[in-house]
């Protein structure tokens, strides 16, 4: 029986149906465009860590570290597809990051959905975790065993390295969704943050990403506790992998040396100028820098400096000395002068402090005195300690581990412009997330 009207319903169906489903596709745009890296920023990587081969992004692993996009995200459905080709390979897709890594670790706070092959244990799996690291937070969709901040997939989806794996990311208002392969396994609430950038982690061996693809949705206006940091800037001075853009002595070799993600130094080098300096002159800047001693403690006394950078001493006009835990000494120099240089050390006063001045009796008592640090903000001997180091025109700031102990100093004659070193002074140290800001 024919349809009085120009279509049947069963025609009319099928017209509509056609056309939502190219109607919605086009909500999505990519987030790689299959040629080069547009859009992306190495955070904290050799050049050659991420590249593009074959319309792939092709990550080696090495060294540990992140490739993140140019601008945050709040609310969004993500695609991607991504393979190991190891057998036991680590990476991982980071949802609401900050732009930089966080204090002594290679990656930064985020949500992370684990990208792992063939590890699997009563409190992880290779089969879509996702859970809060290095700060952020997250209320898993079901209890974690060990009651971490981590859901485990209900059930194992993924497929074993080479064969690739489809992920579907639903963030929104601060609830994240992870469908592997089809269907949906894990998720989180109440994450925190819950805007910020995407990023793809490289963490010890191959592994491939393609057809990755967003499409946002409208957003419900976090607050700024809820919102990532915002890119400041900050460019890396270490690739993890060698000591590029550094002055490499051959005395240097084999003293201070890449070590993945950490530059490490063992105090020994056999340079004239044991020190490692920077290729390229700074002027005005800021430089983030974390450091912490590798060597043994050993119990010594140290001098008690006041807070007006005099050494207190006793009735007997004798410099007081306590015991403190002593594991090295060390220091980052500015504009390529070892007077300008900011400590690090285990004195009771504590780092930060810029020994060249505080001792220089001909400078004026309110300059020594500013140069002293306000208080200690040290970590224990073997915890990561985090500089934020202010150099404009000749004011210094200095802040240690969150806390300003240094605030605008006067560096009375510190040049213009020159290199950055870190310092040698016989001790083993190691730097990490070495990055700089230019201000001039």
């Amino acid at each position: 029986m024919k349809s009085s009207g120009l279509f049947s319903p069963m025609v009319l169906v099928l017209f509509l149906d056609c056309g939502a489903a190219p109607a919605e596709e086009e909500t999505f745009v990519p987030l790689f465009n299959g040629q080069d890296l547009s859009g992306w920023v190495n955070v904290n990587c050799a050049p050659g860590t991420f590249t593009v081969r074959d319309g792939l992004i092709v990550s080696t692993g090495v060294p540990t570290g992140i490739l993140r996009t140019e601008r945050q995200y709040e609310n969004f459905i993500l695609e991607l597809e991504w393979r190991h080709m190891k057998e036991g390979g680590n990476a991982g897709l980071f949802a609401w990051s900050d732009p930089i890594t966080s204090p002594g670790v290679p990656f930064a706070r985020a949500i992370e959905v684990q990208i792992l092959d063939g590890r699997n244990s009563e409190n992880y799996t290779s089969h879509g975790d996702v859970f809060a690291i290095h700060g952020a937070a997250m209320k898993p969709d079901r209890p974690h065993p060990g009651g971490w901040m981590r859901c485990l997939p209900s059930e194992r989806r993924a497929k074993p390295s080479p064969e690739w794996n489809h992920y579907r990311v639903e963030c929104k208002d601060g609830v994240i969704k992870l469908a592997v392969n089809g269907k949906v396994v894990s998720g989180g609430s109440e994450c925190r943050p819950r805007k910020g950038y995407l990023c793809i982690e490289a963490e010890g061996s191959e592994a491939h990403y393609r057809n990755i693809r967003i499409r946002e949705l409208p957003s419900t206006s976090p607050r700024p506790e809820e919102t990532a940091d915002l890119d400041e800037g900050f460019r890396s001075l270490y690739t993890g992998v060698d000591l590029s853009g550094w002055r490499q002595d051959p005395g240097h070799r084999g003293h201070w040396g890449a070590k993945d993600w950490i530059l490490d130094y063992d105090g020994k080098s056999e340079a004239a100028d044991k020190n490692l300096w920077s290729e390229k002159e700074y002027g005005d800047f800021v430089l983030i820098c974390d450091w912490r001693f590798s060597g043994k403690a050993e119990k010594k006394k140290r001098p008690v400096i006041l807070p007006n950078g005099e050494y207190e001493t006793d009735g007997e006009k004798k410099t007081k000395e306590v015991e403190v835990d002593d594991a090295g000494d060390s220091g980052i120099y500015l504009r390529g002068s070892s007077k300008s240089q900011v400590n690090i050390w285990c004195w009771p006063v504590g780092s930060g402090e810029v020994y060249g001045y505080r001792t220089d009796q001909s400078q004026p008592a309110e300059i020594r005195a500013a140069v002293t640090p306000r208080e200690r903000a040290d970590r224990p001997i073997g915890e990561w300690n985090r500089f934020a180091i202010t150099l404009k025109g000749d004011r210094l700031t200095v802040d240690l581990n969150g806390k300003t102990v240094i605030e605008k100093a006067r560096l009375q004659g510190v040049p213009k412009r020159g290199p950055i070193a870190l310092q040698h002074h016989g001790d083993p140290i190691q730097f990490a997330n070495i990055y700089i800001k230019e201000l001039d």
